[in-house]
C-alpha cells in the first residue's frame, strides 16, 4: 500500500446482546488480540489511537426500542471526535472493533468531512427497524441507523441525518435470505443490494468495480468499507456472534477488497465482530491476520 496506515482501536460491545454463557461479548478484546497475533507489528502503522469502551450493560430503552442507546450515542460522538482530530489525507484509516455499532461513530465523522459512500461487506444486512429485532441490539441495525432508518436519537445525532445516503451504499454478502420480511426491508430501500448468491453471480472484483464507478459518477468525496468477518465462510471464521454456514473465502475477500483499498478515495475500513473468546488458540484468527496483511500490502 502506498499510503501510511493509522489504526483506530474501538473496543466496544454494547451493540450486542450477550449469550447466556457469556459475562459479556468478547468482541471488545479484538484490538488487543490482533496486536498479540502480530497485525500491528506487521503493518507498522504511522499512528495508533484508542478509545476505551464503557462497561457492558443490557439496558433496554422503550423510547428508541434498542438496548444501550445513550451509551452508544455518547461513544459514537467521542469516536467521531477522535477520528476528526487525528485523520490525515493520503492515509488509510483502519478501525478495529468491537461490534458493528462502531459504524455510527465513523459515519458521524465522515458526514462532517463531506459526501461519502459506504461499501458494506457483511453476512447480514443489518438493515431493519427496531420492531423487527428480537434482541434490540444496535449491532444488528447499524446499516439502517447510518442511512436514516430508526429512532431520531440514533439516526439524527447532531442533526446530521442521514450519515450516508442510501443510493451511495452497496450492501453485499448477506447469507440470511430465508426471512422475507428481513430481506424485504433492504430490497425496498435505495441501497444497492447483492446477497451472497448475487455477489457470486456478479463477480467479487466486478462488484467492487461497480461500486467505484458509482463513487465516480456521483462525484463523492470518498468512501468507507465496513467489514464484518461473519461474511466469511464458517469453516474459516466461526469466531463470530451470529454464525452463518455459507460465506466467502479469502481469495474472494482479496478480489473484493484490493480494488477498494487501492483506490485513492478510500478513507479506510473497519473490522468488526471477530470474538477472541471463540478462538482461544488463534486457529482461525492467525490465518485471518495473514490474509489481511497480504491484502493491505
Amino acid at each position: 500500500m502506498k499510503k501510511d496506515i493509522s489504526i483506530f482501536e474501538f473496543p466496544f460491545n454494547l451493540g450486542l446482546t450477550k449469550k447466556e454463557h457469556e459475562t459479556e461479548p468478547g468482541v471488545k478484546k479484538l484490538p488487543d488480540w490482533l496486536r498479540k497475533l502480530g497485525l500491528h507489528q506487521k503493518i507498522n502503522p504511522k499512528n495508533i489511537f484508542r478509545l476505551k469502551g464503557p462497561e457492558y450493560a443490557m439496558d433496554y430503552d422503550e423510547e428508541t426500542g434498542v438496548k444501550n442507546p445513550y451509551a452508544i450515542i455518547e461513544y459514537a460522538k467521542k469516536q467521531s471526535e477522535l477520528i476528526l482530530k487525528n485523520y490525515k489525507k493520503n492515509t488509510f484509516h483502519l478501525m478495529l472493533g468491537g461490534d458493528c455499532s462502531i459504524l455510527i461513530g465513523s459515519a458521524l465523522a465522515l458526514k462532517q468531512l463531506g459526501n461519502y459512500g459506504l461499501f458494506y461487506l457483511d453476512g447480514h444486512t443489518d438493515y431493519i427497524p427496531p420492531r423487527l429485532s428480537p434482541s434490540g441490539g444496535v449491532a444488528g441495525m447499524d446499516l439502517a441507523i447510518v442511512s436514516g432508518l430508526g429512532h431520531e436519537k440514533l439516526t439524527n445525532i447532531d442533526h446530521l441525518k442521514p450519515y450516508f445516503s442510501e443510493e451511495h451504499i452497496f450492501c453485499v454478502g448477506n447469507a440470511e435470505t430465508d426471512d422475507e420480511e428481513y430481506v424485504g426491508q433492504i430490497q425496498n430501500s435505495d441501497i444497492h443490494y447483492l446477497d451472497l448468491y448475487n455477489l457470486r453471480k456478479n463477480g467479487f472484483r466486478k462488484t467492487s468495480e461497480d461500486f467505484l464507478k458509482m463513487v465516480e459518477e456521483k462525484n463523492l468525496d470518498g468512501f468507507f468499507i465496513h467489514f464484518d468477518v461473519d461474511v466469511l465462510n464458517d469453516e474459516i471464521m466461526p469466531a463470530v456472534d451470529s454464525r452463518m454456514e455459507d460465506g466467502i473465502d479469502y481469495d474472494n475477500l482479496k478480489d473484493i477488497l484490493q480494488p477498494l483499498i487501492e483506490n485513492e478515495k478510500c478513507f479506510g475500513m473497519e473490522i468488526t465482530i471477530l470474538d477472541p473468546d471463540y478462538d482461544p488458540n488463534g486457529e482461525f484468527t492467525k490465518p485471518f491476520v495473514n490474509n489481511l496483511i497480504q491484502i493491505l500490502q
